[in-house]
């Protein structure tokens, strides 16, 4: 207990290590956990490149990380679910616990949020991070501490498939953007029955991984044109993709459910084009937020529209059970590991997608001080 390194973001592109304080006291309802696995968030990349997201703008120091698992070390008194020693996924974000949202189970949409690594709150990439002892998740005994780490970007990936998309079992998916959390919403479709998952992406690579992983139908997008609108291309490109895959706007063949994880307009667009009649969109991925949608399809199909962000009440839960129960397999996506001390370096190759040996990145998990990036 005698130190707390810590990753810390000053301004863009600008990162130390800094010494913090220990958190030497807690609460009745907090705990304290020693972080032993972080995985890298597109957002923290996005903080680290642009030095903030929206209305989120670092203005002072932060530490960054937020997917996250460790092990007790300090349990207050009303907390009886953990104790000492227990490793435990980490649930970021802490929330009012008295509004209309947090009471109705939807504390994701909460007003006064205290999110990890969210501005001005400090995240977990330190030795130590003092959280809601209801905001732990013990790992049942055969996980390990990197599947407690990706359990923070599966739940994004439950609640936007199985809360927000109410998928079920032998109904059809499409996912654009084969990234981490496009990748663990078709793992989740998986998980509940899915009968065709559909996943689009413009890196053929990514396309091949998702084959493997979850047996995805993959779509590689047509090129655009240089005299078409990005409607017009997004309305041929989706007039192919049906074509080439042999989806139907209506009966066994068309989408139920239609994923964007990738935030990019056209791929929103197609997305809105190919998705059935009746069918339910959700938007994920965060892109441009000034985009051009054409609004016919979705009300002659009555589409149903819904934005996603974060995940809220059984979310996680439903993760952890899905893993625990052998039907989805995070391991696969961890594609590279580092000390605490090459956090940068890992911030790097996540930025760019692959690493210096030229090896694509999926997943990159830091693990804790004084921790061996081959320890599970």
């Amino acid at each position: 207990m005698s130190n707390n390194p810590s990753f810390v973001l000053r301004s863009i592109e600008d990162v130390v290590y800094e010494e913090r304080s220990v958190p030497e006291h807690i609460s009745d309802t907090e705990v304290l956990v020693a972080i032993k696995k972080t995985g890298i968030c597109g957002s923290d990349v996005h903080y680290y490149v642009h030095g903030k997201i929206g209305d989120f703008i670092v203005k002072e120091p932060m530490v960054l990380g937020h997917e996250s698992a460790g092990v007790i070390t300090k349990v207050g008194a009303k907390v009886k679910h953990v104790k000492v020693g227990d490793k435990v996924a980490v649930e970021p974000g802490s929330t009012c616990r008295v509004c209309e949202f947090c009471k109705s189970g939807k504390y994701n949409l909460c007003p006064d949020i205290v999110f990890a690594a969210t501005p001005p709150y400090d995240g977990t990439l330190a030795r130590y991070y003092r959280v809601l002892g209801d905001l732990t998740y013990p790992l049942p005994e055969h996980l390990t501490l990197e599947d407690g780490a990706m359990m923070e970007p599966l739940s994004v990936g439950v609640h936007s498939v199985s809360n927000l998309g109410n998928f079920k079992f032998g109904q059809n998916i499409a996912v654009f953007g084969c990234g981490p959390v496009g990748l663990l919403c078709m793992a989740v479709a998986k998980a509940l029955g899915a009968k065709k998952i559909f996943a689009a992406d413009i890196v053929s690579s990514r396309l091949e991984f998702a084959k493997s992983y979850v047996g995805a139908i993959p779509y590689q997008p047509l090129s655009p044109s240089t005299d078409e609108s990005k409607l017009q291309y997004s309305k041929r490109n989706a007039e192919n993709m049906k074509k080439t895959l042999g989806i139907e706007e209506r009966g066994a063949n068309a989408i139920d459910l239609a994923i964007d994880a990738s935030g990019a307009e056209v791929s929103i667009q197609t997305a809105l084009y190919i998705v059935g009649t009746g069918g339910t969109m959700v938007q994920v991925g965060m892109g441009n937020p000034n985009i051009q949608i054409d609004l016919s399809p979705m009300m002659t199909k009555e589409v149903v529209f819904k934005g996603s962000f974060r995940y809220t009440h059984g979310d996680y839960p439903l993760a952890i059970s899905l893993v625990a129960q052998g039907k989805v397999d995070l391991k696969p996506l961890v594609t590279h590991r580092y000390n605490f001390n090459d956090a940068i370096a890992a911030f790097k190759a996540t930025r760019a997608g692959k690493s210096e040996d030229g090896k694509d990145v999926i997943k990159a998990i830091i693990s804790g001080p004084d921790v061996s990036p081959n320890d599970p």
